[in-house]
């Protein structure tokens, strides 16, 4: 099947499948028009990307973890890190929400501290 094909059945843009193909998501073969042409296995493939990113990986660790994806949940095979990779990521978002929670109170003691200012010269 052809990028637009592909697009359709898995609801992706073009532009995104080029970039998947870019960052080595994606192998299409190439026609002697030199149309990109995907096989069926490229539907399960664009899936399997998509539950990656929104997972919060990036496309370098996707590529490394591809190869190990099974189905369309989140199933592995036993690739070597594996669970290295995702306690890792799992890891660097739990910092991020510390931190997002540390600037949150903080913010919110600014707020209420400029609303009592308010209320008191109103």
């Amino acid at each position: 099947m052809r990028i637009g094909e592909l697009s359709r059945r898995t609801g992706v843009p073009a532009h995104q499948l080029r970039y998947y193909e870019a960052q080595g998501l994606l192998q299409p073969e190439r026609s002697g028009n030199g149309y990109r042409e995907y096989t069926d296995d490229a539907v399960l493939t664009v899936a399997q990307i998509r539950r990656l990113l929104d997972a919060g990986l990036s496309t370098q660790d996707i590529a490394w973890l591809l190869p190990c994806a099974t189905g369309t949940g989140p199933d592995f095979y036993p690739c070597p890190e594996l669970l290295d990779k995702f306690r890792e990521r799992l890891e660097g978002l739990d910092a991020h929400i510390t931190t997002l929670d540390r600037s949150r109170r903080a913010l919110s003691e600014y707020l209420d501290a400029a609303e009592r200012r308010v209320a008191q010269y109103s």
